[in-house]
Formats: structure tokens, C-alpha cells, sequence
């Protein structure tokens, strides 16, 4: 009898031990689904909060935005006034500098012309000069021929400082820029357009033409 007492405990001591084994795990899987739902509610709440943060972010650039425009349209009208002011200024100096080279360049343009006009005349009084040494020898003893050759030089010198050229005629082919033909004649010996003949030498002044060289050119 004592026996079967024991092993009735024992067994009953068996079923309580499975029993409370039973309600650990209910308990322990109750928690874990607990702790499963509060994480999911967690991450709910904090994905709230983000977007209700980006929100709010969005809020504050678009009123950002606003206010730089609204910044803009209340610009001060003195600064506007001032801009105006420095683009007519600005204008006025381009103008100015244009006037300016527009004028140096229209001094420079008389001043060539009035030089030219003067040249010129001298030119004919060196033509004047060549005609009457025409039949003078370079080393003749007489002191008055000496001292006209040596004036006739000197004046020559003094037109070539001063930007005077004689054009170069005689055996060139004949260039309408730079050379009046007045006469012509056939020369088998001589090249087509050939200038056989300075009537009257030409002079350039600055690289301009002052007079034409008076020629004659072959065939």
C-alpha cells in the first residue's frame, strides 16, 4: 500500500513538473509576443515621427523660400536707383572712350592731310631743285654749284626724314596704284607694260600716294 502511495505521489509530482513546465512556455511565448507588438508599435511610432520631422522640414524650406522672395520683392528702391545710376555710367565711360579714340583718329587723319597738303609744295620746289642740277656734275669746282648741290641734299634729306618715299619706277611694271601712264610706245626689247620712262617721279607719304609717277610704258 505504501508502495502505490509513492508512485501516486511520484506521478503526481510528474504532472505538476510538466504542468508548470506547460504554463513557462505559455508565459514565455506570451512575452515574446508582447515584446514582438510593443517593437512593432515602436517602429510605427518612430516612423511617425520621421515623417511628421520631414514634414516639418518641408514646412520650414517652402517658408524659407517665401521669405527670400518676399526679401526680394521689398529690395530697398535706393539700391535699385543705384544700379541704375552705376549701368549709365558705365555707358557714358564706353561712350566717352569711343569719342575719344573716334577723335584722336580724326586729329591724326588732318594732321596727315594738312602735312600731305604742305609736302606737297615741296616736293615741287624739289622738282624745281632737279631740274636746274639736271646738268651739274656731282664733282664740279664751282663753289656755286658746290653750295646749290649741297642745299638741294640737305632739303632732300629733310623730306625723307619725314616720311617721304620716292616711288620706284623706272623697269617696273607698270601698277595703276602707284604709276599715271601718259605715254606708250611698242618696244620689242622691252617687257609687257614695262615702264621705260619717268616724266615725273611720284612720292608716297606714310605709305599713302602724294603724287603718281608721270610715265611711259612699253608695248
Amino acid at each position: 500500500m505504501s508502495k502505490e502511495k509513492e508512485k501516486k505521489d511520484e506521478e503526481l509530482k510528474t504532472d505538476k513538473a510538466e504542468d508548470k513546465k506547460a504554463d513557462q512556455a505559455k508565459e514565455e511565448k506570451a512575452d515574446k509576443s508582447k515584446d514582438t507588438e510593443e517593437k512593432k508599435s515602436s517602429d510605427k511610432a518612430d516612423t511617425k515621427e520621421a515623417a511628421k520631422d520631414k514634414t516639418s522640414e518641408d514646412k520650414e524650406k517652402s517658408k524659407d523660400k517665401k521669405s527670400d522672395k518676399d526679401d526680394k520683392k521689398k529690395e530697398d528702391p535706393r539700391d535699385a536707383k543705384i544700379k541704375s545710376l552705376q549701368d549709365q555710367l558705365l555707358r557714358q565711360m564706353a561712350e566717352f572712350d569711343n569719342f575719344r579714340k573716334r577723335t584722336e583718329k580724326e586729329k591724326s587723319n588732318m594732321y596727315s592731310a594738312g602735312a600731305g597738303d604742305v609736302i606737297k609744295k615741296f616736293i615741287e620746289v624739289l622738282d624745281n631743285f632737279e631740274r636746274g642740277l639736271k646738268d651739274v656734275p656731282e664733282d664740279t669746282d664751282d663753289a656755286f654749284q658746290k653750295g646749290m648741290l649741297a642745299i638741294y641734299k640737305q632739303f632732300k634729306s629733310t623730306i625723307d626724314g619725314l616720311g617721304v618715299k620716292e616711288i620706284d619706277a623706272l623697269g617696273k611694271t607698270f601698277d595703276p596704284n602707284y604709276h599715271n601712264a601718259v605715254m606708250h610706245e611698242d618696244n620689242p626689247d622691252k617687257g609687257e607694260q614695262e615702264i621705260v620712262q619717268v616724266l615725273q617721279k611720284g612720292y608716297t607719304y606714310n605709305d599713302k600716294v602724294l603724287r603718281y609717277a608721270m610715265v611711259k610704258v612699253a608695248n
